[in-house]
């Protein structure tokens, strides 16, 4: 059972699942549309022991006398959705078409594209999900790929280089500070998968590293925009995985928040992919109350669960730094390419 089936089934006292949970579990055939009896076969698991199949997006149990008291609520009240984490994050960003991506930037990052078509990567450098609006009549797959050694390696930079004497800087502070560097850096390289090995590298753990700093011209401010830089080309890296499986980008969402949060973060990520980046005012919690609103039909549909879902910014790619970033991002990219 994946953590989300095993909640449902305290607060219910059913045991059920998705076909959107059972891909996550890698037991779910893409092809033929069904459970992943191969994968059932090769480990010898009992087929008796797969939960019912519930729609995502539907009454699955109502909360038992016993749960409710515990929790200080009312009985009965609906269980009407269940995804995980990043499933649920694009669709509190409502990046429910093909094309679409949900993005997030905190301590790792993740990139979520949306398909209509069974894609995959012979590399194995990606997750391919059921996504959670995927039906007979229009297919929906989640490709996820991971980035170990987003946030962290901001926050890393932070803690050692900015906090000293008590005169810790703030994330604003760092992201004017790197703003005051020209785009390169002056030559200073950041390879930012410092948070164990990675899918998207084929599982090598490389480590994070500085490439070409030089004591007489660098200084903070070039590490952190240095940092900035090296996070972005990684999810520029990533989403050339994604475009080599014949996955067709064309937006960028993401909650206003953490990386996101940076100008510079902004500009270069929208400006190296040539992809408008729209930021919202929203986060999962947020996704799971309106998922749970199409479940239990108070929304009638998608359209009106995000009636009220505003664009709070919108960057666009900066046609003078295009031919600059993409430059810089190969000459990271020739870094890279030594590790891998």
């Amino acid at each position: 059972m994946l953590p989300g089936d095993y909640i449902a089934m305290k607060l219910t006292g059913e045991i059920n699942t998705t076909v959107s949970g059972l891909s996550e579990g890698i037991l779910w055939d893409f092809k033929e549309d069904k459970i992943a009896d191969i994968v059932l076969d090769y480990y010898g698991i009992e087929r008796n022991i797969i939960p019912d199949i519930v729609p995502t997006f539907s009454v699955q149990g109502e909360l038992s006398k016993n749960a409710a008291s515990e929790l200080g609520l009312k009985p009965g009240i609906k269980i009407a959705y269940r995804a995980g984490d990043q499933p649920n994050n694009a669709f509190s960003l409502n990046v429910l078409n093909p094309g679409e991506i949900a993005a997030t930037a905190g301590t790792s990052g993740v990139v979520y594209g949306v398909s209509d078509k069974n894609l995959y990567d012979d590399k194995s450098r990606v997750n391919i999900f059921v996504h959670v609006n995927n039906s007979d009549k229009e297919k929906r797959h989640g490709i996820l790929m991971c980035i170990n050694g987003t946030g962290i390696l901001n926050s890393w930079i932070k803690n050692n280089f900015f906090n000293y004497k008590n005169n810790t800087l703030t994330y604003d502070d760092m992201n004017k500070l790197a703003s005051e560097i020209k785009p390169g850096s002056e030559k200073l390289f950041i390879i930012p998968f410092g948070n164990g090995s990675e899918r998207t590298l084929e599982n090598k753990n490389i480590n994070a590293s500085f490439h070409g700093l030089n004591l007489n011209i660098h200084t903070g401010s070039h590490v952190l925009r240095a940092a900035q830089e090296g996070i972005v080309f990684a999810f520029k890296y990533g989403l050339g995985i994604m475009s080599e499986m014949g996955l067709k980008i064309s937006k960028i969402r993401a909650g206003y928040s953490n990386m996101f949060l940076s100008p510079i973060f902004q500009e270069v990520l929208s400006s190296i992919s040539d992809l408008e980046i729209e930021l919202y005012n929203t986060d999962g919690s947020q996704g799971a109350a309106r998922g749970a609103g199409v479940g239990s039909g108070i929304y009638k549909d998608y359209k009106e669960a995000f009636l009220n879902l505003k664009v709070i910014k919108s960057i666009k790619p900066n046609n003078n730094y295009k031919r600059i970033y993409n430059d810089i991002y190969h000459d990271w990219l020739n870094i890279l390419d030594q590790y891998i």
